[in-house]
């Protein structure tokens, strides 16, 4: 079996690679590179919102009950999913301009700055619609939930938070460390960040097994105009064999 996870990150995607009990890591320029580099996986888990609103004042659902689920302080991490117009805007002022009209909020910066990625990712699946079962997206801290079965108590910014993810994840996934120091030795910090890695390995992780026992939020996904799901994929209370 071969599945990706994949985070953006500043110098495009950082991708995790698992094929048959064997590991490899990438820094892909951008989505279309990446694609062409794990087509074959059965899964490739993204971080990153797929499926978007084109007029509508309501979130999505996944957003919606994702944030409920991981609380307050956590849930701050799933922001409202921006329209589809905005994505192909080519300033803030004018993506908020859009996204107020169509949805009544305003456009975070954080948001903005992840935009060319939501692009990227629209821009694809809008031309892949027979792979849009092989293309989904998670979210690491609904990830970092279903592995524990509550939400994280530290933000992974802090290092309690990022010695807590790592473990968590090294006692699924024997290879977690092993990742993480290869690519803090291999690549640098203004390429790829710590948390990150850790953002990809919980994509990763969460793609493998069986797909059937794949859960989603909400458990029956919205599809948006272009057909592709609204939804966050995650995997409740599992392991992996090493």
């Amino acid at each position: 079996m071969k599945v990706a996870g994949a985070d953006g990150c500043r110098a495009g995607w950082f991708t995790v690679l698992l094929e048959n009990g064997h590991w490899k890591v990438f820094i892909f320029p951008d989505i279309f590179t990446l694609w062409r580099e794990c087509r074959e996986a059965s899964l490739i888990f993204l971080d990153i919102p797929i499926g978007l609103r084109e007029k509508h004042t309501k979130e999505r659902l996944c957003d919606l009950q994702a944030r409920i689920l991981l609380g307050h302080e956590r849930g701050m991490s799933i922001f409202p999913a921006p329209c589809r117009d905005a994505i192909y805007t080519k300033n803030y002022k004018e993506a908020c301009k859009i996204n107020k009209r169509m949805t009544g909020r305003k456009l975070t910066i954080q948001t903005w700055n992840i935009i060319p990625r939501i692009r990227e990712v629209d821009i694809l699946l809008k031309k892949l619609k027979s792979d849009r079962l092989i293309v989904r997206e998670t979210h690491p801290e609904i990830c970092f939930w279903a592995l524990q079965g509550e939400h994280m108590k530290y933000s992974k910014k802090t290092e309690e938070g990022f010695l807590m993810r790592k473990e968590l994840l090294q006692s699924v996934f024997p290879h977690t460390e092993e990742i993480i120091d290869y690519t803090l030795s291999t690549y640098p910090r203004k390429a790829v960040k710590r948390d990150d890695i850790l953002d990809a390995l919980a994509a990763v992780v969460t793609a493998t097994g069986q797909m059937e026992k794949l859960a989603t939020i909400p458990r029956t996904p919205e599809i948006d105009a272009r057909g592709i799901p609204m939804e966050i994929v995650y995997r409740p209370f599992f392991k992996i064999k090493s």
